[in-house]
C-alpha cells in the first residue's frame, strides 16, 4: 500500500483538519491491509457517518434530518442512522421493509418518491406510513384513496444551478400548482403539510436554497395553513470539485428562511444522503490492464459504471484517487471500466494523472465513495458480481 504519510484521512478530510495521518490511523486502509478483500469493494466508516450527523444536526438545529437511503442502504448504514434518532426519506416498499427492520418507526420514514404505483402506497399506509410526497393529481388522487388523512407535502421545480448531477424537469410543479394540489389534498381528506424541492445532487453553490424557498413562500402565500418546508437534499461530499463547507450551506439557509419567512419559520425537514455517507467510503479497485494507444494511455479497472461507478456519467462526480504507486512520475490516463460496453469509460475529458509505473494488479482506491456506488450496482452486466460493502467502526470511544 503507498505510503500515506502526506495524505489525510478519512476522518480527518471530514473535520477539515491537515494533519497527517497513516495506515496506523486509518481504520479504512487497517481493514484492508488486514483483510485483503476481493476488489473491488466498498468500505464504510460508521464513525465518520456518525459525526458527518451530528454535524449536520448542529448546523441546522430545526430541521429533521430525513437520510436518503438510497444514497447507501447498506444494513449497518441504516441501523446506525436509527440508533442517532434519524428519519429516513424512502422511495420503494423495499426501503420501508429495511428501514422498519432495523428499528425505525413508521412515523419516522417519508415516501419521497412522487412516482407510486397504488398498492405500494397502500402497502406503505398498511405499514403505517403517514408522510408522502407528491407533485401531480393523479398521484395525489390515489393518496386519498390509499392512505386517507397522510400527510402530503408537493415538490415544486427548483433551478439546479450549481449541480453536478441536476434533476432536469423529472420531478416537481410549479408554485401555483403546488398551490393548487395542495388545496385539493385537504378537499379529498389528506392533510396538506407543506412544501419540498430539491436544489440538485452534489450542489456547489450555498445560495442554491434560495430558488427552493422563495418558491415554497410562495405556495404558503396562496395556500394558507401549510406548516413544514422540506429543503431536500444536494449537501456535497469531498470530490475533486472543491466544495464549501457545511457553515455556508447553513448560513444561507438561515438567511434565505428569514427573509421570506421572518418569525413564522415553518417546520423543516432536509434530505441528506451523499452529504452523510460520501466521505464515509472507499472503493478498492484493482487494475486489470493499462495499454498504449497512438494518443492516449488507457487504464482499465476492474470496477466501472455498471457495477457501482454509475455516477461517473457525463463525468459528474469525479473521484479523489489514492494508488499503490503514488509517489512516482505521472502522466495522463482514460479511466476505464472492465465490460464489454463501448460506453464503460469513466474520464476521458476530465484530466486525471497516474503514476506511469502503474500495472496490472496495482490497487486504486477511488475515495469519497460511500455513496451512490453500491446502490447503484445492482445488475450483474456482463456476469460481474455487484458491489460488496464491509464497514468498519474507527471510533476508538465504542
Amino acid at each position: 500500500m503507498t505510503d500515506l504519510s502526506a495524505t489525510a484521512s478519512v476522518t480527518d478530510r471530514l473535520s477539515g483538519t491537515a494533519e497527517a495521518a497513516g495506515p496506523a490511523t486509518d481504520p479504512i486502509v487497517q481493514f484492508l491491509d488486514r483483510h485483503q478483500p476481493e476488489t473491488p469493494c466498498l468500505v464504510v466508516d460508521l464513525a465518520v457517518v456518525r459525526e458527518r450527523y451530528r454535524q449536520l444536526r448542529s448546523a441546522l438545529p430545526d430541521g429533521r434530518i430525513c437520510y436518503a437511503v438510497k444514497a447507501n442502504p447498506t444494513p449497518e448504514v441504516v441501523g446506525e442512522l436509527v440508533a442517532l434518532g434519524a428519519s429516513f426519506d424512502v422511495a420503494s416498499p423495499g426501503e420501508i421493509d429495511l428501514c422498519l427492520a432495523l428499528g425505525a418507526a413508521p412515523e419516522d420514514i417519508s415516501y419521497g418518491n412522487t412516482i407510486k404505483k397504488r398498492r405500494d402506497v397502500a402497502r406503505a399506509h398498511a405499514q403505517g406510513v403517514r408522510m408522502f410526497a407528491t407533485d401531480s393529481e393523479p398521484d395525489l388522487r390515489v393518496l386519498a384513496e390509499e392512505a386517507p388523512g397522510a400527510r402530503v407535502f408537493c415538490r415544486v421545480l427548483v433551478d439546479n444551478t450549481g449541480s453536478r448531477t441536476p434533476f432536469g424537469k423529472k420531478f416537481g410543479c410549479s408554485p401555483e400548482r403546488a398551490a393548487a394540489l395542495l388545496r385539493l389534498a385537504g378537499e379529498l381528506g389528506l392533510d396538506p403539510w407543506g412544501v419540498s424541492f430539491h436544489s440538485g445532487s452534489q450542489q456547489l453553490d450555498p445560495a442554491a436554497w434560495e430558488h427552493g424557498i422563495a418558491a415554497a413562500r410562495r405556495v404558503f402565500d396562496a395556500e394558507p395553513g401549510l406548516r413544514m418546508v422540506n429543503l431536500g437534499g444536494g449537501l456535497p461530499a469531498a470530490y475533486t470539485d472543491q466544495a464549501p463547507p457545511l457553515a455556508d450551506y447553513a448560513r444561507r439557509i438561515e438567511e434565505s428562511l428569514t427573509r421570506h419567512f421572518g418569525d413564522r419559520r415553518p417546520e423543516l425537514l432536509v434530505e441528506p444522503g451523499r452529504h452523510l455517507v460520501g466521505d464515509a467510503g472507499v472503493l478498492r479497485s484493482e487494475v486489470v490492464l493499462v495499454s498504449e494507444s497512438d494518443e492516449h494511455r488507457w487504464v482499465y479497472l476492474d470496477i466501472g459504471r455498471y457495477n457501482g461507478l454509475a455516477e461517473t456519467e457525463g463525468e459528474a462526480i469525479t473521484y479523489r484517487l489514492r494508488t499503490d504507486r503514488d509517489g512516482d512520475p505521472t502522466g495522463p490516463v482514460v479511466l476505464a471500466g472492465p465490460t464489454c460496453d463501448g460506453d464503460d469509460v469513466l474520464y476521458q475529458r476530465t484530466r486525471y494523472e497516474l503514476p506511469v509505473t502503474l500495472r496490472g494488479g496495482d490497487r486504486v482506491d477511488l475515495l469519497s465513495a460511500g455513496a451512490y456506488t453500491a446502490s447503484y450496482s445492482s445488475v450483474s452486466f456482463n456476469g460481474f458480481a455487484p458491489l460488496p460493502t464491509y464497514c468498519v467502526d474507527g471510533d476508538e470511544r465504542r
